[in-house]
């Protein structure tokens, strides 16, 4: 049974991800707002309602550490996963606005959950915070965005499209109402089913929340992406992880330490190692993204092996497997060192330039 859910939640996470990037990239159109704009707020908060689902629903049962572990393990899934598929895919195109804008941004959100959960709690203060924080970033996106992209039309002389009638904007909802419907049902088949074979090898909450139901959350993300990449809506891809991010962090956080009483516990492990990866791998897109404007096929290729890494690691930590100090000692004293050197080189060439 769980193997049948598994495979049901692909099928639907599948055909969602259709459904959901070809009515949300009319809806660009129509609304006069660039795909990039549309991945970043429509397709990103559709595909991050499985994670709003998971989270709130922990933190209102009494299992905060999935609730915080689902956000945290699917930005790092999103960052080093979702990208770097894309990017096998196709060259991802990077557009300017999100490295001048919406990744700093990325950045310091993350930034901020890690001086949140310093003292081992995100408040309800914290939470109403967040969520406001949310709000006006959405609103900025929207209104720049609608700007921008007139701007654009009207230097390459494009005329404003004619406009839509009430049963044109009415099928285009509709397929993004049914996009996110499968969306989320495919999720929570492939969580239930995956959650089920996870918990017959013995792991905690906190371990299942960072690997199977943030991966099992997060394959929205991957479809939605991978398929506007095949489409040639690479902004929209993009758009949607660097908007899925935000999103988790502002919003889900923020919602659920707010429904959740007394807030969010955060645990201490959480804080010292996952919560760091994450707020690193934000980072690493900067100096990646602003160097050529793109993420070639093998620097996805990179994300992907850091991800491989990553999981890796917390799975030898959850069973205390005998090759943890050997996976600990390459990954403290190579694989970090040699990435913050690398981070560094890569931020003063694009500061110099």
């Amino acid at each position: 049974m769980p193997l049948l859910l598994i495979a049901l939640g692909f099928a639907l996470l599948v055909a969602g991800g259709e459904l959901l990037v070809r009515g949300a990239s009319r809806l660009a159109t129509m609304l006069g707002l660039s795909p990039l704009v549309i991945g970043l707020t429509v397709v990103a908060f559709g595909t991050s309602a499985p994670e709003l689902a998971v989270s709130v629903h922990s933190g209102l049962t009494g299992r905060p550490d999935l609730a915080v572990g689902n956000v945290v393990g699917s930005n790092i899934f999103n960052t080093l996963v979702v990208l770097g598929a894309c990017a096998l895919a196709a060259p991802l195109v990077v557009a300017r606005q999100l490295t001048r804008f919406d990744v700093p941004l990325m950045i310091g959100f993350s930034l901020l959950l890690v001086g949140l959960s310093w003292d081992g709690r995100i408040s309800t203060l914290d939470g109403v915070g967040l969520t406001l924080l949310l709000a006006a970033h959405l609103t900025w996106s929207v209104v720049q965005g609608r700007r921008d992209h007139a701007e654009a039309q009207q230097a390459a002389g494009v005329t404003a499209p004619v406009a839509a009638g009430v049963w044109a904007w009415m099928a285009q909802i509709a397929l993004v109402v049914a996009g996110v419907a499968l969306l989320v049902q495919g999720a929570a088949w492939l969580v239930d089913g995956a959650s089920a074979l996870a918990r017959a090898v013995g792991v905690s909450e906190l371990v299942i929340g960072l690997t199977v139901v943030a991966v099992g959350t997060s394959l929205p993300e991957v479809a939605a992406s991978v398929v506007a990449t095949i489409r040639g809506e690479r902004d929209m891809a993009v758009g949607n992880v660097v908007g899925s991010n935000i999103f988790n962090l502002l919003g889900i956080l923020g919602i659920a330490s707010v429904v959740t009483p007394g807030g969010l516990p955060v645990a201490s492990a959480l804080f010292a190692f996952d919560i760091p990866v994450m707020t690193v791998a934000a980072f690493a897109c900067l100096p990646v993204f602003a160097r050529r404007h793109e993420l070639a096929r093998w620097e996805g290729a990179v994300f992907l092996a850091y991800y491989i890494a990553y999981l890796g690691y917390v799975m030898l930590k959850a069973v205390e497997h005998d090759a943890l100090p050997v996976m600990s000692g390459v990954l403290f004293w190579f694989v970090a060192p040699l990435t913050m050197v690398t981070l560094a080189v890569l931020t003063w060439r694009v500061a110099r330039r």
